[in-house]
């Protein structure tokens, strides 16, 4: 049933697509359709009865998981979206998980979502690969313009993570997306993109585009109805449940990209390869992990260029290495994989930025 009255108990399902996952109910009894389809990040356990723990842990898991379906708070017009939709600043899990619950919790990065028990409405109905997206959705995150706009409106962007603006937009039956920040940000992030390029390791590409006037960078989703994304913070909750150690498995199942990546994050002096931004990608119609998926967010390359170790390596932790051991470490694993000389005339007015970048190239050459 759905309940209209503000004290009665609601009863959600979890779905995956099309499939009934689990069930939920604001006091937190919990009923497990299908394990193999949970989340990544949602650990729930079967309680029908009145153990106290078991509910309040449900329920705390539950909203949790929620919440983590909506911005973080930290981000440039985070409030200016939330005044959009009417809902004041969201403080706790609750909070955000309401925000997210109204627009059914849909993303970008997976093929889940919520409706309440008794609803009638479909996957197919509301997922963000196949409906129409509000284009005044990309001016309002891009530029923290006031306008109303509806919750549903919003959430393929409320579902982005990080701290600059961005937003999606849909072109030719695909998602890209848009990035602004300031124009050194897009620079850094075209220009680090252009470096990696010359590195085969598999990773997303970023072109400088205009949009409405304004420099931006733009990138091609990794996503679809075939395939989702899990971070490395979520999927750290799925090992931690499963007895898995997270790096020998990264290890296992892609090489490549994991060494890769702070080689790469190393010789570009990216600062922000924090554990929301690197992860698994999943296989949809298994809900099995096939690999890491392709390496992404490079705004913020170039600002640990101080000295030649840069920056202390956030992707091993909670080893201590700086980015130089790690990436030296990851040249003997996998090897340089340099495909293509550096062009150097890209590094325009960025003369010490281009110093120190080829100290580093020929510090990981010894290695290899």
């Amino acid at each position: 049933m759905v309940n209209k009255t503000k004290n009665k108990i609601i009863t959600y399902e979890l779905m995956h697509m099309e499939r009934i996952v689990a069930t939920i109910s604001t006091i937190g009894k919990a009923l497990i359709y299908n394990e193999k389809f949970m989340p990544y990040d949602l650990y729930l356990e079967n309680e029908q009865g009145n153990d106290i723990d078991t509910l309040m842990n449900n329920l705390t898991n539950f909203y949790h998981w929620c919440a983590s379906r909506v911005l973080s708070l930290d981000r440039k017009y985070a409030k200016e979206i939330l005044n959009s939709i009417g809902v004041i600043q969201a403080v706790t899990d609750k909070d955000r998980a309401n925000i997210s619950l109204s627009y059914h919790c849909v993303s970008l990065t997976d093929v889940y979502w919520i409706r309440k028990f008794g609803e009638d409405i479909k996957f197919k109905d509301i997922n963000l690969y196949d409906n129409p997206l509000n284009e005044a959705i990309v001016e309002l995150s891009l530029k923290g313009h006031q306008m109303t706009v509806t919750n549903k409106e919003l959430a393929p962007d409320l579902s982005t993570k990080g701290c600059f603006p961005k937003a999606w937009i849909r072109e030719n039956n695909t998602f890209k997306l848009l990035k602004d920040g300031d124009e050194e940000a897009v620079k850094r992030e075209v220009l680090a993109s252009k470096i990696c390029r010359c590195f085969d390791i598999p990773q997303v590409l970023y072109e400088e585009k205009i949009y409405q006037g304004q420099i931006v960078s733009e990138s091609r989703i990794v996503t679809s109805k075939k395939y989702s994304i899990v971070s490395k913070i979520a999927f750290e909750i799925y090992a931690a449940n499963n007895d898995i150690n997270i790096f020998e498995e990264f290890d296992r199942i892609d090489p490549i990209t994991f060494y890769g990546m702070n080689i790469l994050d190393y010789l570009t002096g990216n600062t922000d390869r924090h554990p929301e931004n690197w992860g698994v990608l999943v296989d949809n119609e298994t809900n099995e992990y096939l690999s890491l998926y392709p390496l992404m967010d490079f705004n913020q390359c170039f600002l640990a260029y101080g000295n030649i170790n840069g920056a202390n390596c956030q992707t091993v932790y909670p080893r201590k290495l700086n980015q130089r051991e790690a990436a030296i470490e990851a040249v003997k694993k996998i090897g340089l994989r340099q495909i293509k000389e550096i062009d150097y005339s890209d590094f325009k007015d960025m003369d010490k930025e281009k110093e120190m970048f080829k100290l580093r190239l020929e510090e990981l050459k010894k290695y290899e």
